[in-house]
């Protein structure tokens, strides 16, 4: 008997995670793809890791009883504060034969790809800033590669209210470009360690000196999840392919719509869930 097959899940506690899944369907544009908006409970960064924990764990069982095979936390504050209990403690009790990913790993595994100088920037929330996941995720990889981190907590609510292209955004922005330059000056990769920030790229290079790499996750995770589902061929065999996109959110239906057409690049259809 044929296994049931379900689509691809991805979450976020927000937007930010359609920066991911836009990669992802550009990556693997026949599988199925559901993702999930915590909006109502968001912003995750600056709440305990308890309570993204228990937020996170909400939103993973909730894609199981979809029948989803694998779930992509596309969110770093999720990742950080809850995806290794979540698969070390709550996989093998709930199903050990789905599996729950995240972004920091496959970020931190090829990161000495885009610096010379092995002096790496990581731009986050205060909530990742503080688990320190980056800096540990690293240094299992690159022990040489000096780490200097930067809490930007005001840019995903600039982002979110549209004033990614504001003077306030350039004010913020070069404020934390310079504060993170300060602390090391020898930095030549600035990692986006936040699903927001690429949409404030463009400004971000203009504080940059020349020779500065930006690294956003997005295609990085992308081809991270290539590789993955050619070698798991058990997890890929249960992925439905039919390039079909679902979107939901705890939120209001049409904020996340109206926003999400913003980060996604094209027009979505929610529909409402309560966790």
């Amino acid at each position: 008997m044929n296994a049931e097959k379900f689509p691809i899940a991805v979450f976020d506690s927000g937007y930010g995670g359609l920066t991911v899944l836009k990669e992802l369907c550009s990556s693997l544009p026949q599988y199925d793809f559901i993702y999930l908006g915590d909006n109502a409970r968001a912003p995750y960064g600056p709440l305990d890791f308890n309570t993204v924990y228990n937020y996170t764990l909400d939103a993973v069982k909730w894609f199981f009883k979809q029948g989803c095979p694998l779930v992509i936390l596309a969110c770093n504050t999720a990742s950080a504060k809850a995806l290794r209990s979540i698969q070390q403690k709550d996989l093998p009790n709930i199903d050990s034969n789905k599996r729950v990913l995240g972004v920091i790993r496959p970020t931190s595994e090829v990161i000495k790809n885009y610096t010379l100088t092995n002096h790496v920037g990581i731009m986050a929330t205060a909530g990742t800033v503080l688990s320190q996941s980056y800096l540990l995720e690293i240094e299992k990889f690159y022990p040489q590669i000096k780490v200097t981190q930067e809490a930007c907590p005001a840019w995903v609510q600039l982002v979110e209210e549209g004033k990614h292209y504001s003077i306030e955004a350039n004010e913020s922005v070069q404020k934390h470009i310079n504060q993170l330059l300060l602390n090391d000056e020898d930095i030549d990769c600035i990692l986006l360690a936040c699903t927001h920030y690429p949409l404030l790229i463009d400004k971000i290079k203009q504080f940059i000196p020349a020779g500065v790499n930006v690294v956003s996750q997005g295609k990085i995770v992308a081809a991270s999840l290539v590789k993955y589902l050619q070698k798991h061929t058990e997890i890929d065999k249960l992925c439905t392919k039919n390039a079909k996109r679902n979107f939901y959110t705890t939120g209001n239906v049409e904020d996340f719509n109206s926003h999400a057409s913003i980060f996604f690049g094209e027009e979505v259809s929610a529909l409402p869930i309560k966790l």
